[in-house]
């Protein structure tokens, strides 16, 4: 029994904190895990910047409903999940996701939650598990699943790595190089050939 296991931004979605970043002119929140490899400290650092700012839920919910899935990934997950299961596993959360996973046409995913006050202040985060991908790809291996694993960022490392086949898709340049032995893809074409292939 095979399940694919995705990664959302960057994969199948634009990065919604740099799309945030620019709809409010914040350079600083362009940040993501591409850039720094610890979540925690990451998600910390945007709620400080958000608070300085004054800025909330709404605001970021707002530029959500102006992001489009990248071209093509509606297409790949159809046809991904029309020969296998598939769970999208991000470090996102439920309030970002929901109206992105309309948009893909209501894929199954795993994400986390954010603590938001009566005013729309985003006061925290809840995480779903530590090490949310590596500890969900391994409870599906529990469970009888071989996982297959794809993403772009440092985050997805350990689901990649973990699993049966893992891929690397429109990473960057340092993670590329940092593990030459994970096949790299930029094309949906190619990561569905290559998923195909290891299922």
């Amino acid at each position: 029994m095979n399940i694919v296991c995705l990664d959302l931004e960057g994969v199948l979605v634009p990065e919604i904190w740099i799309a945030f970043s620019q709809a409010s002119g914040i350079p600083e929140l362009k940040r993501t895990t591409r850039d720094e490899p610890d979540y925690d400290k990451l998600m910390k650092w945007r709620l400080g910047i958000l608070k300085e700012h004054g800025l909330g839920l709404k605001e970021i919910q707002d530029t959500i409903a102006t992001i489009d899935p990248l071209p093509g990934a509606k297409e790949f997950l159809d046809e991904l999940r029309s020969i296998t299961q598939v769970i999208i596993i991000s470090d996102t959360f439920t309030q970002f996701a929901t109206p992105l996973m309309k948009k893909l046409g209501w894929p199954t995913i795993f994400c986390n939650s954010l603590e938001v006050a009566d005013s729309g202040e985003i006061t925290g985060f809840k995480m779903r598990i530590e090490n949310s991908k590596l500890t969900t790809v391994k409870a599906l291996q529990s469970i009888g699943y071989e996982t297959i694993a794809s993403g772009d960022s440092y985050n997805d490392l350990g689901m990649i790595t973990a699993s049966k086949a893992g891929f690397l898709f429109r990473s960057t340049e340092q993670i590329k190089a940092d593990h030459p032995e994970l096949p790299a893809y930029e094309t949906f074409e190619d990561l569905l050939a290559a998923i195909k292939k290891a299922l």
